[in-house]
């Protein structure tokens, strides 16, 4: 039987994406285990690699060659992934709150959250200093640091390995700019203390040969814009300062009721900690049957053990013990290309060691740039005619690339019977209805989304932004929504958990818009369904497709691409930030946006058939053209770039057809990409447009001017 169509009956969440917890989900996409969902919440949607950090500041790697893409890595360990920091874990309710959505619930859950570098005790750094850890925020300010113009002053407080590697490769990296002015490590201590003596002494020596001033046994009064000031009333200058020494675990560890050491989650050789079900790794774990210092090797050699213990953990296998080694290679950057390797008191030093420093990052990281292509289930032996056709040549999309296109349904349509009742007023091409009800105007759409994301918060609320797109496009305040959702068949303690997920998720987005969702409908399928039915009342004329005059300009609220990223994303070809930034913009109402444009002439959202076939409904209706300009047309992050690698969704084909005289190519195919909680499109006067676009942009809509109305019926045209 397909494991894909099996029951889920357990759940599995990773908290933090570090090194461990990054390789457990690429061993689960090789070898997923039936019946377990998987979930992995992280701030964001990569996760840097330390080790080749001092690389990266150095100018040896580019930024993007850091990051571990969890997005993509959680796609082929059919993982959800939740963008968000944990704030707290309730081990007696067993559930993870993140801000901003309802608590993620689990039956096992892992700890991989690393450290953070952060002096809050040290007056100033908060406000002038630079935390090594996490890296995110650190990378991001070094390279637009390290771009810039002038002489450069730089200091690392904590004179380790890990500071001794930082400021070497800050201070290379400036002299290659022609900028250094002054390098500085500075500890309270004697510095390089953890190593061997050979050691020792051939890091201090690159330090001399680097120019770096070596401050040892000095303690630090405060940071200030611009310098540090040592306790003995000496002045160290610094435009950018950064700690790498007291490493600290979360704040937040603190009341998970877990068993701590100086804040670390205590854990034993089965690496779970004090509560069975919730196992930790990496640096913000603790071995309490072996400690050790903090560092990646332990992390990375954790992951088979922890990737074993949690299957048996939710199949009640026996668990197994992880050992670490008594010592290892520590290979330490010298700011050049460069390297020293050290184990057991021997210690080698030059390009050569660089050279394999390199290639066991490489190799690591190499893990998930190329992740393996799983095989797709073959077609049964005897099947009928037609079968390879139908199926096409990849999977079918989820979102608004799942539906049919405009000209199936407009001449399904059109066949139908019109009613006669006084009470409905009709509307051609719109997708709402427009009913009169005891004097009132109310406005009735549905719409419902297969998933395209394996969150179901995330579906939820992007599936009521669609949903309410009618009711905003046509001027109408939205009012009751009723739910239809299929859920993928799980245990019931799951669905009650899911179900509280969408209902909570979906429930903010209608009470936000002024909306209450009053009942709906569940079921079981083989996929998750999210869909709502929405009413909305009109306090003045509804806005439709008709109205629209020669000469009035087309304003876009939001930018295009949801289909071809979605697509990119099922192919493991689109990048987690433009995945990130996509799921942003689909799940951004539109209220504020329609409120601004209440007085356009035409108005419709962007969706299913594309800003093409969207635009040609209002151009039927109104009985006009439209021109637009291809330049000043909004695009998603990557958008452009998956279009120009041929990534289609599986919609744009029966987009396309309904305007074949409109030739387009690479990127300008994106006019015919479906879209998922697109924008409105909007038709106004041109002397308004401006100042509208204007409005738009200032309550956060990434909105342009994208054409005019012309006089020519029914035609398109495209200029640059």
């Amino acid at each position: 039987m397909d494991s894909s169509r099996l029951p889920l009956t357990r759940d599995l969440v990773l908290v933090g994406g570090g090194h461990t917890h990054a390789l457990v989900l690429r061993k689960w996409g090789m070898r997923p285990l039936p019946g377990a969902r998987l979930t992995v919440i992280n701030p964001g949607p990569t996760a840097p690699y330390s080790g080749m950090l001092p690389g990266f500041v150095a100018g040896h790697y580019g930024r993007d060659e850091l990051d571990i893409d969890l997005v993509r890595l959680a796609r082929f360990a059919g993982a959800r992934v939740v963008l968000g920091g944990a704030e707290r874990i309730d081990t007696a309710a067993q559930l993870v709150h993140v801000p901003g959505r309802p608590p993620i619930a689990y039956d096992a859950a892992s700890v991989d959250v690393g450290i953070t570098s952060a002096m809050p005790d040290l007056p100033g750094f908060a406000d002038h200093g630079i935390p090594a850890k996490p890296l995110g925020r650190f990378a991001a300010q070094w390279a637009a640091f390290r771009e810039g113009d002038g002489p450069a002053y730089v200091a690392v407080i904590g004179g380790g390995v890990a500071g001794a590697e930082l400021i070497l490769a800050m201070a290379f990296a400036l002299k290659q700019r022609g900028r250094l002015a002054q390098a500085t490590l500075i500890d309270s201590d004697e510095a390089l203390r953890a190593i061997g003596s050979q050691a020792r002494a051939k890091l201090r020596r690159a330090l001399v040969e680097h120019g770096v001033r070596l401050e040892e046994n000095a303690r630090i009064d405060r940071i200030e814009r611009g310098y540090i000031l040592l306790q003995d009333g000496r002045e160290v200058l610094s435009d950018f300062t950064t700690g790498a020494a007291g490493a600290r675990p979360y704040g937040w560890l603190g009341s998970s009721g877990l068993d701590l050491q100086d804040g670390f989650i205590r854990i034993r050789e089965t690496l779970q900690s004090s509560v069975p079900n919730v196992f930790a790794t990496g640096d913000c774990a603790h071995m309490d049957f072996a400690p050790r210092p903090k560092a990646g090797v332990y992390a990375v050699r954790q992951a088979p053990v922890l990737y074993h213990n949690l299957r048996a953990l939710l199949t009640g296998d026996p668990l197994r013990r992880y050992k670490p080694q008594k010592d290892y290679l520590k290979l330490i950057s010298m700011g050049s290309r460069e390297a020293l390797g050290e184990r057991f008191g021997t210690t080698l030093a030059g390009p050569l060691m660089w050279r394999w420093k390199n290639r066991i990052d490489q190799a690591f990281m190499e893990k998930f740039r190329d992740l393996p292509a799983m095989d797709t289930p073959p077609l049964p032996p005897e099947h009928t005619l037609g079968m390879e056709e139908a199926l096409g040549d990849k999977p079918m999309c989820g979102g608004c690339g799942a539906k049919v296109g405009r000209d199936a349904l407009l001449s399904t349509l059109s066949g139908m019977k019109g009613s006669n009742r006084k009470d409905i007023t009709p509307l051609p091409g719109d997708d709402a209805a427009l009913l009169t009800t005891g004097g009132a105007s109310q406005v009735v759409s549905t719409d419902h989304l297969r998933s395209f994301c394996q969150d179901p918060v995330m579906m939820a609320r992007i599936a009521a932004v669609h949903a309410l797109g009618d009711i905003w496009a046509m001027g109408a305040e939205p009012q009751a929504a009723t739910a239809n959702l299929i859920l993928p068949r799980m245990a019931p303690e799951l669905q009650t958990r899911t179900l509280q997920e969408i209902m909570g998720a979906a429930s903010d987005v209608m009470e936000d818009a002024g909306a209450v969702i009053i009942g709906g409908h569940t079921s079981l399928g083989d996929e998750l369904t999210v869909g709502f039915t929405v009413t909305g009342l009109c306090s003045r004329p509804a806005i439709t497709l008709a109205g629209a005059l020669p000469g009035d300009a087309l304003i876009l609220t939001k930018p295009l691409g949801s289909g071809v990223l979605m697509a990119a994303e099922m192919a493991g070809e689109a990048k987690g930030e433009w995945v990130a930034a996509a799921l942003k913009l689909m799940s951004q109402p539109q209220a504020a946006a329609a409120r601004i444009l209440q007085n356009a002439r035409a108005m419709t959202d962007v969706t299913g058939f594309g800003l093409i076939g969207h635009l040609l409904g209002i151009c039927e209706a109104s009985g006009t053209g439209a021109e637009l300009s291809a330049s000043r047309i909004p695009l998603m992050p990557g958008a452009a770039a998956l279009a120009d690698l041929g990534i289609r969704s599986s919609l744009f084909p029966a987009n396309q057809a309904a305007a074949p005289e409109l030739k387009t190519r690479g990127w300008q195919d994106l006019l015919f990409d479906p879209q998922t909680a697109g924008g409105l499109l909007a038709a106004v006067s041109f002397e308004d447009a401006e100042a509208l676009r204007e409005q738009v942009q200032a309550a956060g809509y990434p909105a342009a001017i994208i054409g005019r109305v012309t006089a020519s019926s029914g035609a398109i045209t495209l200029s640059p």
